[in-house]
């Protein structure tokens, strides 16, 4: 696949890096030409200087034959304009724009292709406040991902000693839990990853992942470790685009306090927020705060725009007793460096949010990905499509698909609602409550008699990046199928 990417950022650089490493043909367009050294330098990619919303730009890169267009520059107007210049004046099938201002992405009419041809919109800072939301709302969890529209959630955890399945075998999981199906799709034990089978025994400080239906997670949680108390009070560190978001979306159900650097986001989060406390102060300031009563916090979110400072006040509030930390840190070499550090999770921006990027890119009907582990793993959510003549999936049991190894199917979900055949292109939240509410849904979590029909909506976990390919094609039905 042909794929010009404009900005050559964190999300943009990220992305590139995945997609090169799978064979496709990559052409990168930025403004800055050191930035584009440093990356051709490292990726077999071809970069173009320039300013992405130049129709001279985009001829230069290839546009005229492109396949796709990734507009993810930090300027939403630039993206917007690119979109549609590589649809009017070069027919690309495929524009998606990195969106972050909620002025845009509250009017959806904007991105249709009388406007501004959008085929899909993505805003990272949403994308990654729903991440942390998540993760506040299950702290004992690494990871919570949710598949088919919220159905189904892969969740990782670290087993700790005491959980009533450390030191037990896998299979006896149903045992401890006879009313709930799941499964454990993988587990990472010292960074290294294990295929489980039934006799697999769960030792302390795994990283455990497995699948169950969203209203049972809590429960299969409680085998694997203590739970947590419920968290009350969030502190967020940062109150830039990130932490103004979050802020807004906890403060209804937590008790929030924000501290902010800058007197006049001070004043405009104020203004916007009605219950969070906001304070006027340096994150890293320690009498700060030990008034403000750090000690007392449930989880403490490091989100500002500074790795160092996320680093240095995470470590701080962790060290004055906060019970569990988070920190937004964009280089990716720092991620692991403080993954062991006394940070309970490192969070990479670009990491959380490629995942949205690459279920447009890859081959077959893909629903989902989520990208695992710092990018080493996936999940993806697959669509069967055909039937036992056409296809390699449907109509066969699970131990009859050849699936390479290290790639497990974890659940599968039957009869999710086209939504574009009841209401069209784009339909609205509320419509796809209503189409939900009005099937019928099953989660069916995978056993090796499981036979997967057409159109199942098909999980998996894949511990190697390098098998996608293989996995794709697995879920392509024949050139014949009409």
């Amino acid at each position: 696949m042909k794929i010009i990417i404009l900005g050559a950022g964190q999300v943009g650089s990220t992305v590139a890096e995945s997609l090169v490493s799978e064979a496709n043909d990559i052409t990168m367009v930025d403004i800055d030409p050191l930035r584009l050294t440093l990356l051709q330098d490292r990726l077999d990619l071809r970069t173009v200087v320039g300013n992405a919303s130049h129709p001279s730009v985009l001829v230069n890169a290839g546009a005229h034959d492109a396949d796709m267009v990734l507009a993810v520059t930090e300027h939403d107007e630039t993206n917007l304009v690119a979109c549609k210049l590589a649809a009017t004046l070069f027919n690309t099938p495929t524009k998606i724009a990195r969106i972050r201002s909620t002025e845009y992405s509250a009017y959806p009419e904007i991105f249709s292709a009388k406007n501004f041809c959008v085929d899909f919109a993505i805003s990272p800072e949403q994308i990654l406040t729903e991440y942390i939301e998540k993760l506040i709302e299950f702290p004992e969890a690494l990871q919570v991902l949710d598949f088919a529209s919220g159905k189904v959630s892969l969740v990782a955890v670290r087993a700790l000693k005491g959980g009533s399945l450390v030191g037990q075998q896998l299979q006896e999981l149903r045992k401890h839990v006879p009313n709930v199906d799941s499964r454990v799709a993988a587990i990472f034990r010292r960074d290294r990853p294990i295929i489980p089978e039934g006799d697999t025994v769960i030792e302390a400080e795994d990283e455990v992942f497995f699948i169950a239906a969203t209203k049972d997670i809590r429960i299969v949680m409680r085998e694997l470790r203590k739970m947590d108390n419920p968290v009350k009070h969030v502190m967020i560190a940062g109150g830039g685009r990130i932490g103004r978001r979050l802020g807004a979306t906890l403060e209804k159900d937590y008790r929030v306090k924000i501290i902010e650097r800058n007197h006049q986001a001070c004043e405009r989060l104020a203004s916007e927020l009605s219950d969070a406390l906001i304070l006027h102060g340096d994150v890293t300031d320690e009498t700060l705060l030990e008034d403000e009563n750090i000690a007392e916090m449930d989880m403490f979110c490091a989100l500002t725009n500074d790795d160092e400072n996320n680093i240095m006040s995470a470590l701080l509030a962790k060290r004055m007793g906060a019970h569990k930390v988070i920190a937004l840190i964009n280089r990716s070499a720092y991620v692991d460096l403080v993954q062991s550090s006394g940070i309970d999770i490192a969070i990479s921006p670009a990491q959380v949010t490629i995942g949205s990027l690459l279920a447009y890119v890859r081959h077959g009907d893909v629903a989902a990905v989520h990208s695992l582990r710092r990018g080493a793993a996936e999940a993806l959510e697959l669509v069967a499509h055909g039937d036992a003549k056409s296809s390699n999936v449907v109509g066969r049991r699970i131990d009859e698909i050849k699936l390479p190894k290290g790639a497990t199917i974890g659940a599968i979900v039957r009869g999710l609602p086209k939504l574009e055949e009841w209401f069209g292109e784009n339909p609205s939240l509320e419509q796809s409550q209503v189409a939900h509410e009005n099937s019928a849904i099953k989660v069916i979590i995978a056993h090796h008699d499981t036979i997967i029909e057409s159109e199942d909506h098909v999980i998996l976990f894949v511990i190697n990046r390098k098998m996608i390919r293989e996995v794709e094609r697995l879920f392509q039905v024949n050139v014949g199928f009409l």
